[in-house]
């Protein structure tokens, strides 16, 4: 059973602006030392796949320069991470317009080699998955089309494809649904939430996953014979008419990291002492860009519950609840508390009038997200203690009342926000 693995490298990301202004979403830092790309592949490695293919598009130097640095597989073996990246052709002068157009573009280049299915997944979503089972779950029941399947809430079902399911088949998938009525239609009883497996009964609407396992002859078909741009919005729905489409329920720890929100949480959710989504796996390791950093030295600080990376420089701080990336500094006196620090991309000496690379002295840094290459100068104190919601200013934003300092950004001594 041969299987390829298409990973979409994402869309603009407008939602996680400015942490996209110059990184495609699955480019983004994630947990001090990984970006988000790193889960799904590592999934996929971890599963035994290793006929990989990444579609990029938006901002994709920073997600293509990772991915060609990281993930490369001995001389010896079949496997590879390959990166195409939309490109005018011959036949279409015309960039990606959707998923299923990115996958109906490459195709060529799929065809061209011998595999039995197509695994098509997302590359902005956190989660672990042995794909395995989903794999044999298509396979075993004959399906044509399987789509991965996560419960979630009222509130968050109009952000997803919510789909009805007839003993694992799929007879209904509607497209982030807003009517109350198209709500009521889709959400599970009770009973047969718990027959599904639910555990938690505020989750009863069953959302795509945005991952799909294709036979390559329906996959070949269903590009040819229409020009649907979107597998959620369009093929996936235009399918259950004449295709055996089948849900695969996924039950554990599954974010779509889509939003300010849930990008600062899901990575302050790392630091507790027993995260739903834990780094510290032996048997499913999380793969990354080896850096050759030194240990980080820590001089005279309190740290509590929270994860520093490799290759930082921390003297006389207190940190709770936090996340530091790579190469951060943090000057004495300063305290962060329940932050993002993303770190830096090098090391640099200091110089007069620019400010230094990091966190000065005797900062506050509370519920903020810092981006890579800041410069906080001393004395700053970033805490939105207004609780402002949205707001944008000199050198930050605020989004979901979480302050983004953004990338390369300089903060003057002093500073308040």
């Amino acid at each position: 059973m041969e299987t390829l693995v298409v990973i979409l490298g994402g869309g603009r990301g407008t939602r996680l602006a400015p942490l996209t202004r110059y990184r495609s979403k699955p480019a983004v830092p994630l947990g001090g030392k990984y970006r988000l790309i790193d889960i799904t592949v590592s999934n996929a490695i971890n599963s035994g796949l290793r006929q990989i293919f990444v579609l990029t598009q938006f901002q994709s130097a920073s997600l293509n320069r990772h991915v060609s640095n990281t993930f490369r597989f001995d001389p010896f073996s079949r496997g590879f991470v390959e990166i195409l990246a939309a490109e005018q052709t011959e036949e279409s002068s015309d960039w990606y317009q959707g998923t299923a157009d990115a996958v109906r573009k490459q195709m060529p280049r799929f065809l061209s080699r011998e595999w039995d299915y197509v695994l098509v997944l997302s590359g902005d979503h956190l989660y672990k998955m042995d794909y395995r089972p989903f794999l044999e779950t298509h396979v075993n029941n004959r399906a044509e089309i399987t789509v991965g399947v996560v419960p979630v809430t009222r509130e968050a079902a109009s952000a997803f494809g919510i789909l009805r399911m007839e003993r694992e088949w799929i007879v209904e998938f509607v497209e982030k649904p807003h009517e109350p009525a198209v709500l009521d239609r889709l959400e599970l009883d009770v009973p047969t939430a718990r027959r599904a497996g639910i555990r938690d009964m505020n989750r009863r609407f069953l959302a795509s996953m945005g991952i799909y396992v294709f036979d390559r002859d329906v996959m070949e078909a269903v590009l040819r014979e229409s020009r649907a741009v979107d597998f959620g919005r369009e093929v996936i729905p235009e399918a259950l008419e004449k295709r055996r489409v089948r849900g695969y329920s996924f039950q554990d720890y599954w974010e779509d990291i889509g939003t300010i929100g849930s990008f600062y949480h899901a990575n302050l959710a790392l630091t507790h002492p027993e995260p739903a989504f834990h780094l510290f796996d032996p048997n499913w390791p999380i793969y990354s860009h080896t850096r050759y950093l030194p240990p980080s030295r820590i001089d005279d600080s309190a740290i509590r519950e929270s994860l520093v990376a490799e290759g930082c420089r921390i003297e006389g701080a207190e940190i709770g609840g936090s996340v530091i990336g790579v190469r951060s500094q943090i000057g004495r006196g300063s305290k962060v508390r329940d932050a993002v620090i993303l770190g830096a991309d090098f090391y640099e000496d200091w110089a007069p009038g620019r400010g230094p690379l990091g966190i000065g002295r005797n900062c506050v840094i509370e519920r903020a997200i810092v981006d890579k290459n800041a410069r906080i100068g001393d004395g700053c104190v970033i805490r939105n203690a207004e609780g402002v919601v949205e707001a944008e200013g000199a050198g930050y934003s605020i989004h979901e009342g979480v302050v983004i300092v953004p990338k390369n950004s300089v903060l003057a001594p002093g500073t308040t926000i």
